[in-house]
C-alpha cells in the first residue's frame, strides 16, 4: 500500500441495483433493520454527522456539489485527484425511481489530502457494521454515483460478492488502493461501491470507457491482487448501459404487475 497513506493510518482506523434480491429475502432484511436499527441509530448518527475531526459530514445534503473545490491543507499531502464520500440506504423490496435514488443518496463531503481522506475515514462506519440496504460510494469530485452522469455512461464496473464478514477489510484495500493510483489507467477510474445486503456484501470499482479492453483488464487485474483475491474467485464485468436496460426492465415489469 502507498506509504503516505500507511503512515498517516488513524489507529481506529450502487449504485440503483447493485442486486434486486428475492421477495423472501426483502421482508428478512426489513425484520432484520426493524431490531437492529434502535441498538445502530445512535451509533450511525454519533459517526456519520461527527465533526470533532475538523470537517462537516453534511447527510442531509442532496445529490449536488459545493461551487468551490477543495484544496489541501498547507503542509498537507496532495491526492492526484479529488474525492467525495456519499452513502444511500433504501428499504428492501421497495422498487427505487432514478429520482428516489438521487433524493436517497447524500454527500459526506470531498477531500483533496491524504490528511483530509483520514479525518472523514476514521470516524465512518465500516462497512461490516452498516445494516439493511446500504451503501458507501467514493467518486472523483464532480462525478455523481450514477449510471446516467457523464463521467460513467460509456463505462462500467468490476463486481465482487463477498460472503459477510470480508466487507471492511476489502473496501479499505480498494479505496486506498484507488487514492494511492495503483491501477495505473490514467483519468479512467470513476469511483468505488461497498453495497451491503442481507446474505452477502458486494464491492465495485467504476471505469469511464466500457470498450476499453485493455484497461478493464488491467482493472480486473490489480483488483485481484490488492484485495488478495483466491485465484477461483468470480469477477463480473457490467457496463452501465446494461445495467439501465436490466434496471428499466425490471422496473417496467413491477408497473406492469401493479406495483406488486
Amino acid at each position: 500500500m502507498n506509504n503516505k497513506f500507511d503512515a498517516l493510518k488513524d489507529d481506529d482506523s450502487g449504485d440503483h441495483d447493485q442486486d434486486q434480491g428475492s421477495p423472501k429475502d426483502s421482508e428478512k432484511e426489513k425484520t432484520e433493520d426493524e431490531e437492529k436499527e434502535q441498538n445502530t441509530s445512535k451509533k450511525k448518527v454519533r459517526v456519520l454527522t461527527n465533526d470533532s475531526c475538523g470537517c462537516s459530514f453534511q447527510l442531509a445534503q442532496p445529490l449536488s456539489f459545493s461551487l468551490q473545490m477543495v484544496v489541501p491543507g498547507a503542509g498537507e499531502h496532495p491526492l492526484q485527484y479529488n474525492y467525495t464520500f456519499w452513502y444511500s440506504r433504501r428499504t428492501p423490496g421497495r422498487p427505487a425511481s432514478t429520482q428516489s435514488y438521487e433524493q436517497n443518496i447524500k454527500q459526506i463531503g470531498s477531500f483533496a489530502s491524504v490528511e483530509q481522506f483520514w479525518r472523514f475515514y476514521s470516524h465512518m462506519i465500516r462497512p461490516g457494521d452498516l445494516t439493511g440496504h446500504s451503501d458507501f460510494h467514493l467518486f472523483k469530485e464532480g462525478i455523481k454515483p450514477m449510471w446516467e452522469d457523464d463521467a460513467n455512461k460509456m463505462g462500467g464496473k468490476w463486481i465482487i460478492r463477498l460472503r459477510k464478514g470480508l466487507a471492511s477489510r476489502c473496501w479499505e484495500n480498494l479505496i486506498l488502493a484507488m487514492l494511492g493510483e495503483q491501477f495505473m489507467v490514467g483519468e479512467e477510474i470513476c469511483g468505488a461501491v461497498v453495497s451491503v445486503r442481507f446474505q452477502e456484501d458486494i464491492i465495485s470499482i467504476w471505469n469511464k470507457t466500457a470498450s476499453d479492453q485493455a484497461t478493464t483488464a488491467r482493472i480486473r487485474d490489480t483488483l485481484r491482487r490488492v484485495l488478495n483475491l483466491p485465484p477461483n474467485t468470480i469477477m463480473e464485468y457490467k457496463t452501465h448501459t446494461d445495467s439501465i436496460k436490466a434496471w428499466e426492465d425490471f422496473h417496467g415489469l413491477v408497473n406492469a404487475s401493479g406495483g406488486r
